[in-house]
């Protein structure tokens, strides 16, 4: 390989360079890095964004709009682990905002239809217990919450 890593490439119908500056603005580590548009003679008109680089939380993207033909489904998501409720809380808020749709289980779809996971860092230790009491009480908190709750996952997990 001629780079470090990958790229994630997110489809888009025409939202690429929205959904670039609105990702960098939730993340740390996040900038967009290039745009480029589309020429004349293309499937789009010329001067169109076709292509937005951005890094958000130090993971490479591409945005591409390519056109209506493919929609974000959960068959890919993102896991953002957090190391306590206010980083839960902030990504929750920001990733649901501006018709964004919350989900079981930690999940939800930001308002172009990416899927994320805003899950606690701690979460499989708990749901992996060696303890099998401990572990499924804590998986039964979580099956039972949408934006996950580190102190009552905790709570669960100990048996209070």
């Amino acid at each position: 390989m001629t780079a470090d890593g990958f790229t994630t490439c997110l489809w888009f119908d025409d939202q690429a360079e929205e959904a670039a500056q609105y990702y960098v603005s939730i993340f740390k580590n996040s900038s967009v890095d290039s745009v480029s548009h589309y020429p004349e003679g293309s499937m789009r008109p010329a001067g169109t964004v076709l292509t937005v680089e951005f890094t958000a939380n130090g993971h490479k993207f591409c945005a591409l709009n390519g056109g209506p033909e493919f929609k974000f489904n959960e068959a890919i998501s993102f896991q953002i682990f957090c190391a306590d409720q206010a980083e839960i809380d902030h990504y929750w808020t920001k990733l649901t905002e501006n018709g964004g749709e919350e989900g079981p289980c930690g999940w939800l779809k930001d308002r172009f239809g990416v899927s994320w996971q805003v899950v606690p860092d701690r979460l499989a230790e708990w749901t992996t217990d060696a303890d099998p009491q401990k572990a499924s009480r804590a998986t039964q908190a979580m099956l039972g919450m949408k934006k996950l709750d580190i102190a009552a996952l905790e709570r669960a997990h100990a048996g209070e």
